[in-house]
């Protein structure tokens, strides 16, 4: 971990302005000698200014001793030490300091000041250095707050993305499964539509698992996927199953998650279509939403045909479960999914960020 003070301009700039304003206050405390106050502001600026240069390496004590796993002998013993250590090598260049001045004319008091004050210095040394202490454990604690928040929300992260798999994981068999069983539904009544719809699928299956490795895809690729799909269930249902698709241009490169419309066009199929002797449409509508003062949404709806006096399931069943988790793992809560049952109509709706 690097020094959290000479590694940020902010800080050391902060740091410095601090330690003038600490020398101007020791030079109060020093006072004036009978020949003014620029002897004594000579005398304590610079030494100000060292003392700061040597506090600065209270930090590495610190570090080397955190105060959850160290026992209070050891802090008191450590720092007290290096505060008197650091204190007396103050004095010390104090005291070479003064006599420097003294022996000019303009600043002699300095000396004699100097001797007169020197246990004060004594004194502000081992309260400075013990205050710096302090200040780097804070900082410390800091930084360490800051790290475990970053690896709290990589955790996060990764959670999410293993249960974005597992979700994904999901979905491949549960349309796998449900395709399988319209070819197989086709096999005894029209064995050439059966086996032109397994060379389709295996087609899409492919396209599909491609798409599935992407964290995203644009929308654009995914109402292609969409239409593949359906041109594969109309080779079973034929002209019952009608596909209407109404798409504002501006969204086709929008990113969603890949897959994200399947399951819910394959419901509208399924547990819509499937069940009218006469079957119907499923439309499939893309539209932008731009509000004033807010970023633009696309709403994604898929609408079908159902009969109204079929029971609905109460849960929605595994495509839009998988949904619903997907959009929250994905957006959080700025993602939304909607349903309507109209009787005659049944539609999801997914509002999300453009």
């Amino acid at each position: 971990m690097n020094h959290p003070v000479l590694n940020q301009q902010g800080r050391l700039l902060l740091y410095l302005v601090v330690w003038v304003l600490f020398s101007g206050v020791l030079t109060i405390l020093v006072g004036a000698p009978p020949g003014g106050w620029p002897a004594a502001l000579v005398l304590t600026l610079p030494l100000g200014l060292l003392y700061a240069s040597l506090c600065l390496g209270s930090w590495y004590p610190c570090r080397s001793l955190p105060l959850a796993t160290t026992s209070n002998r050891t802090l008191v013993a450590s720092h007290g030490g290096a505060a008197a250590i650091s204190a007396l090598l103050w004095v010390g260049a104090g005291s070479l300091w003064a006599r420097v001045l003294g022996r000019g004319a303009r600043f002699a008091e300095a000396q004699a000041l100097y001797a007169d004050k020197r246990m004060l210095f004594v004194v502000v040394g081992l309260l400075a250095y013990l205050l710096a202490v302090a200040v780097h454990y804070l900082l410390l604690a800091v930084e360490e707050s800051r790290i475990a928040e970053a690896e709290a929300l990589e955790l996060e992260v990764l959670a999410r993305e293993a249960e974005l798999k597992a979700l994904k994981a999901q979905l491949d068999p549960h349309f796998l499964f449900n395709s399988l069983n319209s070819v197989s539904s086709l096999c005894g009544s029209d064995p050439e539509a059966a086996r032109a719809m397994t060379i389709d699928l295996a087609s899409f299956l492919r396209a599909s698992l491609g798409v599935a490795q992407h964290k995203s895809i644009p929308l654009l690729r995914e109402l292609e996927l969409i239409s593949s799909y359906l041109a594969i269930e109309r080779v079973r249902f034929g002209d019952r199953l009608l596909p209407v698709e109404e798409v504002d241009q501006s969204c086709s490169q929008v990113e969603v998650p890949p897959l994200l419309l399947q399951p819910l066009v394959e419901n509208a199929v399924r547990h819509g279509i499937a069940h009218l002797v006469e079957g119907g449409e499923v439309w499939v509508k893309v539209s932008r939403r731009a509000a004033h003062g807010e970023a633009d949404r696309v709403r994604l709806t898929v609408e079908n045909e159902c009969d109204p006096q079929r029971p609905r399931s109460t849960d929605g069943g595994i495509g839009l479960a998988n949904v619903r988790r997907r959009l929250r793992l994905v957006y959080g809560g700025d993602a939304h999914l909607t349903l309507r049952d109209m009787g005659r109509r049944f539609r999801v709706t997914i509002e999300l960020p453009a």
